[in-house]
């Protein structure tokens, strides 16, 4: 950095950065990152991100003019950063919008890791106006006013898409330069199951607007963890979305990559390579890969004389081929195929293992720093034994959601509420049994864009529609939780780590899904570590410091802060604190309860192992009740979920429906559901060895107030 800063020189204007490389060739994207503050403030760039953003710019930049790639890196390998700085990197380059899509739960999130780590004015569309990011809030008139962001980058929530609001058609009348769709997998067809691959799908409203929205926007990027959630048509799918507006994807509408099933049965070896020459030069021609690609497809343009810029050779330019080319499409077609398919050219996934193994050449340490994670409370012996007053309270819950199983046959939700939260603590099911005795009625599953699911319905009495026989079963619940509320055997257990384990020496977070569990569970530890400062991380008005049994409100940015400069050691967090917290300074995890969605677990994970932790190893301790809903369906799926991890790298978000079906006690069709789950990856992996990038040694830096006023211009 020494050599860097000798040789430094400031490029005052973006038109100097684009004109200074050579002909052909991309701005070098170090120049607006090297000083970021993700440099100078943080631990640095990976080679992991720097490749795939280079990727990305040099495609943007590149003969086609796009780059169409679905990023599925593992949870915890910094994605969020990774899109961002390709987002900058073409807001700075080009003229037009850049859209973020994201769950409403990581709108904050973009912004402040873009303005944080990047030093990247930003703003969020809170659903009536836009938010930049020092907080000043932008008034605008109407649903319209979407198209007036005040920043070249925009970030809305996806469910203003699935909700079908007027403000997310808006965003159909613009042209982008970058639109980036987070937790892509969100983006699903109805008509998904066995055999049914070779449907045309059935999109739900994300998907059929990510099909509008692909043919409005240069570049396009896509970004899960879980590309494939059950079938791996899911992967195709995404491919799908990229090839809107873009032939070099899927190729043009007469393509055999078009048709789902058929390119997976190739790609996947389930069906024959194709023996006839016509048929080997359909499949490799529509898309042809670029030159840079492989050397044979660099041969085959040149006798056709196509440009990188044609995605398409015609069908009859096979004739145009000497025999030695086309001997060579007959005697390569499998490898050709295997190696530079759709889904290797586009869907980018790296594994932490898979970096932590890579060595770098220049420094002779892993690309990534390896940390272990050791699991804790999963033998059968683990799941922790109820009191009889305790199992009976639970028998009863049970009881209660049979019965509206019976009644409620399609609110899976509904139907379970009552379980999940018992499941969770006891005194977070005693609060929802009160909820539900009064106000019943408008009781309403919660919107999966909600910033947490732990807050207690508010609403008008409407008792009369519980039957007397469930409203019976709650009452006898209630009566055997309210005198025993305080004795549920999960505080004991935490205590345990914490002291007799030293899990509070090491710094520690205890996750659960609901704000009445933390709310009790930090009374508990306040009594038992008085001296303590012991922090809630939940919603923004609700977080804090408890100490002493005295209670400060406190921002959720500030508990950050603490944790970093080592002045908090433990933490209460729902499930708020699962994206976005970077808790590197603690080497602990305890999950009070297992979520029924289960890529919770692998967020929550994310917070301790990732980037930057201090331990060599972190530990995690799952807790469940013994025989509860949890405990049974981590039963069914213990078998399988090394299996299913090693596949998808987390566990996919569909086995939610698998504790729902435990819970009503359909075990059978829970089983079902775990055993259609794929057992081999629709992809290879195409970027296991991640190319060095020398960015470090950038000496022409693009200035910072620049790169801030054209960041700061609005949609035109």
């Amino acid at each position: 950095d020494i050599d860097r800063l000798a040789r430094r020189r400031v490029l005052y204007t973006v038109g100097e950065w684009i004109a200074a490389p050579e002909a052909d060739q991309p701005p070098d994207p170090a120049a607006p990152l090297v000083e970021a503050p993700v440099y100078r403030q943080e631990v640095g760039l990976w080679q992991h991100q720097k490749y795939f953003v280079k990727t990305v710019f040099d495609m943007h930049c590149g003969p086609a003019g796009k780059a169409r790639l679905v990023l599925a890196d593992q949870v915890g390998l910094g994605k969020t950063l990774q899109l961002a700085m390709a987002a900058q990197l073409m807001a700075l380059a080009g003229d037009r919008p850049i859209l973020v899509i994201c769950p409403k739960t990581l709108v904050w999130q973009w912004q402040h890791e873009m303005r944080d780590l990047l030093d990247m004015p930003s703003a969020v569309w809170d659903g009536r106006r836009w938010v930049d990011e020092r907080g000043v809030e932008h008034a605008v008139l109407g649903p319209e006013g979407i198209r007036k962001c005040p920043r070249r980058v925009g970030i809305v929530s996806s469910g203003l898409v699935s909700r079908r609001s007027e403000a997310a058609q808006h965003l159909l009348r613009l042209q982008y330069d970058c639109v980036i769709l987070d937790e892509a997998h969100r983006a699903r067809r109805g008509n998904l199951g066995d055999k049914r691959d070779g449907e045309t799908p059935d999109p739900n409203n994300l998907l059929a607007f990510m099909y509008q929205l692909a043919e409005r926007t240069r570049s396009l990027l896509l970004a899960t963890a879980t590309p494939v959630q059950l079938r791996p048509i899911e992967a195709w799918d995404l491919l799908n979305i990229l090839s809107c507006g873009d032939e070099t994807v899927l190729g043009n509408t007469v393509s055999r990559w078009r048709h789902g099933a058929e390119a997976l049965a190739l790609v996947m070896g389930r069906a024959d390579l194709p023996t006839d020459e016509d048929q080997r030069w359909d499949w490799l021609r529509n898309p042809l890969p670029p030159k840079r690609e492989h050397h044979d497809f660099a041969i085959l343009r040149k006798r056709l004389q196509m440009p990188d810029q044609e995605a398409v050779a015609a069908g009859n330019a096979l004739f145009d081929l000497r025999p030695p080319d086309r001997a060579r499409i007959n005697r390569d077609f499998g490898s050709l195929v295997s190696g530079h398919n759709p889904f290797i050219r586009r869907i980018v996934r790296r594994t932490r293992q898979q970096l932590e193994q890579q060595i770098d050449s220049e420094t002779g340490e892993p690309l990534l720093k390896p940390i272990a994670v050791e699991l804790l409370g999963e033998g059968e012996h683990d799941a922790i034994r109820l009191p009889p007053f305790l199992r009976e309270a639970y028998d009863l819950a049970e009881a209660f959601c049979a019965l509206l199983n019976e009644r409620m046959q399609g609110a899976g939700f509904m139907r379970t509420l009552l379980l999940r939260r018992a499941g969770s603590s006891m005194q977070a099911g005693l609060l929802t049994a009160q909820t539900m005795l009064n106000n019943w009625e408008s009781i309403e599953s919660p919107d999966e864009e909600d910033d947490e699911e732990d807050q207690p319905p508010q609403v008008s009495a409407a008792s009369r529609t519980l039957t007397d026989q469930e409203r019976l079963l709650l009452e006898r619940f209630l009566a055997a939780l309210e005198a025993n509320k305080e004795r549920d055997p999960k505080a004991a257990v935490v205590v345990d780590l914490l002291r007799n384990r030293h899990w509070l020496e090491l710094g520690c977070i205890v996750f659960t899904q609901y704000r009445a569990s933390i709310q009790w569970l930090a009374g508990q530890l306040t009594r038992e570590f008085p001296d303590e400062p012991i922090a809630l991380y939940s919603g923004a008005t609700t977080s804090g410091i408890m100490r002493g049994g005295q209670w400060t409100p406190a921002t959720r940015e500030s508990l950050k802060l603490l944790v970093k400069r080592g002045e908090l050691r433990l933490m209460l967090g729902t499930d708020a604190a699962s994206e976005g917290l970077n808790l590197q300074r603690l080497a602990r995890l305890i999950n009070l309860d297992l979520p029924w969605n289960p890529t919770r677990l692998e967020q929550r994970k994310g917070r301790i192992q990732r980037i930057g932790q201090l331990h060599d190893t972190v530990q995690i301790y799952n807790m469940r009740y013994h025989d509860s809903v949890e405990d049974r369906v981590h039963q069914l799926l213990s078998d399988r979920l090394h299996d299913i991890y090693t596949l998808f790298g987390q566990i996919p978000e569909v086995l939610e429906d698998v504790w729902v079906r435990g819970a009503v006690g359909q075990k059978t069709e829970a089983q079902k559901i775990i055993d259609n789950l794929p057992e081999e990856h629709p992809f290879e992996v195409r970027y296991s060895q991640v190319e060095p990038v020398d960015w470090e040694s950038c000496s022409q830096v693009l200035d910072a107030a620049e790169k801030r006023r054209v960041l700061s211009a609005g949609w035109s």
